[in-house]
């Protein structure tokens, strides 16, 4: 398996992956919405990035992740917001190397830190999450705005 990060070449083979990674979470974000996130994770001055597991030639999984400022911090933080292996690959080792390539990346650029939220259902996840990461006790609220 190699981790590395997306290329303008992989939309194809990305786009199965996110829309696996939209029915998992019940969620459908229209094309258009798709095509914007990804033209911005090819481009190299925005703050969004992508990579990908490839086994045998073909992507088993993404990650998503975007570095931002904090009040808190003088590096920035790093927020890994979408995590998707293809069913048949879980429990491989996919999840786990395409955390420690944030990792490897936040450590690179000087951030401060890596997190993410998951779904309290997402039972199977939070048990590698447990293994690499610790629970910040934080409750997200939100206000959707359109």
């Amino acid at each position: 398996m190699l981790i590395r990060p997306a290329a303008e070449t992989d939309f194809d083979q990305w786009l199965p992956l996110w829309r696996g990674y939209q029915a998992f979470y019940r969620v459908d974000i229209p094309l258009e919405t798709t095509q914007l996130t990804w033209t911005r994770m090819m481009d190299e001055s925005e703050p969004m990035h992508c990579a990908v597991a490839a086994s045998d030639g073909r992507l088993v999984g993404l990650v998503h992740y975007i570095f931002h400022r904090s009040c808190w911090t003088r590096g920035d933080y790093v927020y890994l917001q979408d995590l998707y292996a293809q069913p048949e690959c879980r429990g491989q080792g996919v999840g786990r190397a395409l955390i420690e390539h944030v990792y490897r990346a936040a450590a690179d650029a000087n951030a401060a830190r890596v997190y993410w939220l998951t779904h309290e259902s997402n039972a199977q996840a939070m048990r590698l999450y447990d293994q690499v990461a610790e629970k910040s006790g934080f409750v997200q609220y939100r206000k959707a705005l359109g």
